[in-house]
């Protein structure tokens, strides 16, 4: 793994002290992964494989391995007990990789043709529709976590700059807040940056700026449950690890799976961990859109209206509690479906 890493990086033109700015570390930590003197953490781990652009797998299967050696590599019985755990992770692999269902499949051709039908519109300009179609998501979404404003109230607020007689100042903040979270995620996409937990904070500090700003783009410090159902989040302290976890989940699926599928399992994996005191449904679902949008889909926007509303925590609540998300994935797949069609239906009048 040192030769790996000290070839990336001399490949890229870096120094050990750039290397340590851009990950927030200290440079000799650096200069000791590539002596080989220190093993780097697994949160550190997809930084550099992030930063150094090397394949994630083959430096997690590299660091792994080194892990294994150091653990039980001259222990009298490390083979057969290896031995024993490639069986367990085969039979745990098994149960896990599902297949997905015709209904799934259906819907997902579906989407495929008509992202490509989108396709055929590129040399339209879609400023416009762009613009209309984020105000309409800023409205839904904020509605769904009880803001009360309309969506000429919202338009209003946003693109007028106005202040809306009898609501609250957090309402109007929510509104101008996530307008530009959008943009945010817009401008990440445009860039073609890699997401990383530094990326998840910003989003979330955006959403909670000047609402509560002690806890904006920080994970909660308390304890929190989900609409009184009997999925519990981890404890606090538990927080950082789920967040690694699932960033490393990610690095391993991003390229495996249907982005459609992808961008739903991060909403349902964020929204089960809730990292936030506040603020987790709109960070979650502009986190599914920003991987919507990089694979080359449009925002999916989900209704506030009372229907879908339900429709959308009772496939949220079956995913946390029966660990069964077929039932979300469809739903987000169709809300994807809805989004697409009305994008067209717009951008081509």
């Amino acid at each position: 793994m040192k030769v790996l890493l000290k070839n990336a990086r001399e490949k890229k033109g870096l120094k050990t002290r750039e290397v340590a700015q851009k990950l927030g570390i200290d440079q000799a930590l650096i200069s000791k992964f590539e002596s080989g003197t220190r093993k780097p953490t697994k949160d550190q781990i997809i930084k550099l494989a992030s930063l150094l652009e090397i394949d994630f797998e083959t430096l997690m299967v590299i660091w792994l391995k080194e892990k294994i050696l150091y653990e039980i590599g001259q222990e009298e019985f490390a083979l057969k007990a290896l031995m024993v755990a490639e069986q367990e992770i085969k039979y745990n692999n098994s149960i896990s990789s599902k297949k997905i269902s015709s209904s799934l499949q259906k819907i997902l051709n579906e989407i495929d043709s008509l992202k490509s039908k989108l396709e055929t519109y590129k040399k339209v300009d879609a400023l416009k529709t762009n613009k209309v179609l984020a105000l309409e998501y800023t409205f839904e979404s904020n509605r769904i976590e009880g803001n009360t404003m309309t969506l000429d109230e919202t338009d209003l607020v946003i693109n007028e700059g106005l202040t809306i007689s009898g609501k609250s100042m957090r309402e109007h903040l929510e509104a101008i807040n996530h307008q530009e979270a959008i943009a945010f995620i817009k401008d990440f996409v445009q860039k073609n940056s890699i997401l990383n937990e530094r990326d998840l904070l910003t989003i979330h500090n955006l959403i909670l700026r000047g609402i509560i700003p002690q806890d904006a783009g920080r994970y909660r410090k308390i304890q929190v449950l989900i609409n009184e159902s009997t999925h519990v989040p981890p404890e606090p302290n538990l927080v950082p690890k789920e967040m690694e976890d699932f960033f490393v989940w990610y690095e391993i699926n991003k390229n495996k799976v249907h982005p459609v599928i992808l961008a739903a399992e991060m909403h349902e994996r964020i929204a089960s961990i809730q990292p936030f005191i506040d603020g987790n449904g709109r960070t979650s679902r502009l986190i599914m859109n920003l991987i919507l949008l990089q694979n080359g889909y449009v925002i999916a926007n989900i209704k506030g209206d009372y229907d879908t509303q339900t429709k959308y925590y009772k496939a949220l609540e079956t995913a946390q509690i029966k660990n069964n998300k077929e039932d979300f994935i469809l739903f987000i797949a169709q809300t994807e479906k809805e989004s697409l069609q009305h994008y067209i239906s717009i951008i081509s009048q």
